[in-house]
Formats: C-alpha cells, structure tokens, sequence
C-alpha cells in the first residue's frame, strides 16, 4: 500500500473512484481539460478533482458517492473561491435532485460522465489563478517524480 502513487490516498470508496474516472474522462474528452486528483487548496480543504482548461480556467468538482456522504458535507461552498466554475459529480443511481440548482452537476461512472446542469462562471482573482497554477505546476511535477522514482524522497 506505501508504493500506491500519491493520488489514490484509500480514503475514496469504490465508487468515488469510479465516478473520479469518469469526470475525469469527460473533462478531457469533451473540454480539453487536464485534471487533478486530490489536489490540496490554501485553505485547507482538498479538491476532488481540479481541472484546468485550455485558456487557464479552473474547474473544480466535489464527488459524492451516496446520499449520507452529501448530507454529512458542509465543506463544499469553500471551494468556490478556489475556481472559476464548481461542480459536483453523483453516480448514476444518486438522485440528482438532492444537490443545490445553485451549482454545477456531472453525472459520471468508471466509464464517462455528462453534465447534467452547467454551473456559473465565477472568475478567479488574477493572484490567485496565477498562486494556483504554479501550486499545480509543482504538484504535477511532484506526481511524475514519484511516479518515475518511487524511492525514498
């Protein structure tokens, strides 16, 4: 388990992980998007999944794999201010109508996903776009070093 890449952590459920590819797959399929997984944000709290498009722009979409694990979430309005549209992601067999109108909405299996509601673009403060991009620079480079080199650090 200590040779698992830094990306899957093991606190993600089968399903999260099935609905991460798919959002995943959609994002670069359909938007151009590179993605992120489990990516660390200055105020503490961790994304998902982080994209980035093509222009520079930053999506952000929170994965909930059941009802309770969004009843129990009241983390997510703290990543807005982090991206320039947020999402969330449900499997196919979470009711869609349990999520806010207000936000963004990808349904997603290990296979593809759609967006079933698109969400407001809310554009991030140029310092911090430019803070974040050279946070994902970094950590991408990190993910490929230890990738390439699962040695001691």
């Amino acid at each position: 388990m200590a040779d698992l890449p830094p990306i899957i952590d093991l606190r993600q459920s089968a399903t999260a992980l099935r609905v991460q590819r798919g959002v995943m797959r959609l994002l670069r399929q359909t938007y151009d998007m590179c993605c992120y997984a489990e990516v660390p944000l200055g105020n503490g709290r961790r994304a998902d999944v982080l994209a980035v498009g093509p222009k520079g722009e930053i999506w952000i979409i929170e994965i909930k794999s059941s009802l309770i694990d969004f009843q129990v979430d009241r983390k997510w309005p703290e990543y807005r201010e982090y991206s320039d549209r947020f999402f969330f992601a449900k499997p196919p067999e979470l009711d869609a109508d349990i999520f806010p109108d207000s936000e963004g909405l990808i349904v997603a299996d290990g296979h593809d996903g759609a967006i079933l509601r698109d969400s407001p673009d809310t554009p991030l403060p140029a310092a911090r776009r430019k803070a974040l991009m050279l946070k994902l620079a970094r950590l991408g480079a990190d993910r490929i070093h230890t990738l390439m080199d699962p040695g001691p650090q």
